[in-house]
């Protein structure tokens, strides 16, 4: 990439959630749902000491995308982490549950989630949980009809629960910054000790989550530049394509002859790990 072209770059990674969103809708055709001055907070993070936000960290945005009836759900990761609680997780659920009554009415309507999420909000639980199954559920119920697109730009990431809502998903779209996985650093080195995975080391860390070596590894469908245009083009490539002959999701065979291959005495290092599942992918 030369220099004029860094210049006139819009990074996508620097726009907030209600930016992003706009950023992938058509121009003009944007209108928010449950938005900021419905004022429907968290009940229950003022009980624990926690400031609320009036939208709980998620926009739902509804319009077109490449002229067809399109919504995204994007997770504010500057708030609580991107965290799921009960309102957020509602939020994001009840909008793809009513994208996909939309197909059943014979009006097409696809799907963006933009990922960054560390998964449940602790302060909310069970509660975080049963609305992260419930995402689950819509995600799976939706992409029968339209492709749902999931993105993951960073800086937070996508973890946890999340991570298995993102696996679920038509196609799946990164950048080098971001990072995909089940637990995130400090989960893993806790429970497994820093030997096992140091959670400062950031090279270690990027190195085996990270987007590019998520793509390597055929778990991702698109790996792309921090860049407005570039994650625009992409999505709307992805909702030409229509829904995929069969779903990452669905490939459990294949997933499972990988883990197989692992030997699990030695520490995982990045290439190996990219040829087990270029060999079975």
């Amino acid at each position: 990439m030369n220099t004029d072209e860094l210049l006139t770059r819009e990074s996508f990674i620097e726009l907030g959630a209600r930016e992003r969103a706009r950023a992938l809708l058509d121009a003009g055709t944007m209108r928010e749902l449950i938005g900021p001055f419905d004022r429907l907070a968290s009940p229950w993070l003022a009980a624990q000491g926690v400031v609320t936000q009036a939208d709980d960290g998620v926009v739902v945005a509804c319009g077109r995308i490449d002229g067809q009836s399109a919504v995204v759900l994007a997770i504010e990761g500057a708030y609580q982490g991107g965290s799921m609680g009960e309102v957020g997780g509602a939020k994001i659920a009840g909008a793809l549950e009513l994208a996909a009554e939309d197909n059943r009415r014979g009006i097409p309507t696809c799907a963006v989630i933009l990922f960054e999420t560390g998964g449940v909000r602790l302060q909310e639980a069970n509660l975080g949980l049963a609305a992260i199954a419930e995402i689950h559920a819509a995600i799976a119920d939706l992409r029968r009809y339209q492709p749902v697109v999931g993105i993951t730009a960073g800086t937070v990431g996508c973890f946890g629960g999340m991570s298995i809502a993102a696996g679920l998903c038509s196609y799946l779209v990164v950048t080098r910054e971001a990072r995909l996985g089940l637990n995130g650093p400090q989960v893993i080195e806790q429970e497994a000790g820093i030997e096992e995975y140091d959670a400062r080391d950031r090279p270690f860390i990027w190195s085996m989550t990270g987007g590019e070596q998520r793509y390597a590894s055929r778990l991702v469908d698109a790996y792309l530049e921090d860049d407005v245009e570039a994650m625009r083009t992409s999505v709307r490539e992805f909702m030409r394509q229509g829904v995929p002959a069969q779903h990452r999701s669905d490939r459990e065979a294949d997933f499972l002859a990988c883990l197989a291959r692992v030997d699990a005495t030695e520490q995982a290092r990045p290439e190996a790990v990219r040829a087990i599942y270029q060999e079975g992918l």
